[in-house]
């Protein structure tokens, strides 16, 4: 099963992803790769970080499933390679999930927003954004949103962790016991 989850900058979506890596044996996590810069505290793992021209390269090698340009950088998802019995789990932009549906058959799409894009600007401002950044993340929500509703994702609003998790669990499972 192709499982995509996407959301706005700042609404926890890694965190979300964290947590249901941690307790579904069955999902692998695709890496993604990016050519911005690690935020502060970032984990050096969190997204292979490569230079427009590594980028480039792959992109041009047909090594990736997805890829998109975000605000000023690019980013996208390698093709995918799970172990047998597992689930292809990417988190990524809603433009990326829009290029899977359209090259998938009935991916699981889901996408996380906050509770508002108040509580969105406070994640944003917490984990180091630049005002400016911040500001482009918010104006870009809006249109992440509706490109979300067009494609029909699932909307789950994270405006607390565990019972968030706890939804999208139950969502995949859903899913799982359909196939």
């Amino acid at each position: 099963m192709i499982i995509v989850i996407c959301g706005p900058g700042g609404v926890g979506k890694g965190t979300v992803v964290s947590e249901l890596v941690a307790h579904d044996e069955r999902l692998w996590l695709s890496r993604s790769w990016t050519t911005r810069a690690p935020r502060p505290g970032e984990a050096e793992d969190a997204y292979v970080f490569a230079t427009a021209e590594q980028f480039a390269a792959h992109v041009a090698a047909g090594g990736f499933l997805e890829h998109v340009e975000f605000l000023d950088y690019q980013q996208g998802s390698p093709l995918p390679t799970p172990p047998a019995g597992k689930d292809a789990l990417f988190e990524i932009d809603v433009f990326g999930a829009q290029q899977i549906a359209n090259r998938f058959e009935d991916p699981l799409l889901i996408f996380i927003d906050a509770p508002s894009r108040d509580h969105q600007r406070d994640r944003l401002i917490g984990r180091g954004d630049s005002p400016d950044r911040v500001e482009q993340r918010l104006a870009k929500a809006t249109e992440e949103a509706a490109l979300a509703s067009e494609l029909g994702m699932i909307t789950v609003i994270n405006d607390e962790l565990n019972s968030c998790v706890t939804d999208i669990a139950k969502i995949i499972e859903a899913r799982r016991a359909r196939s």
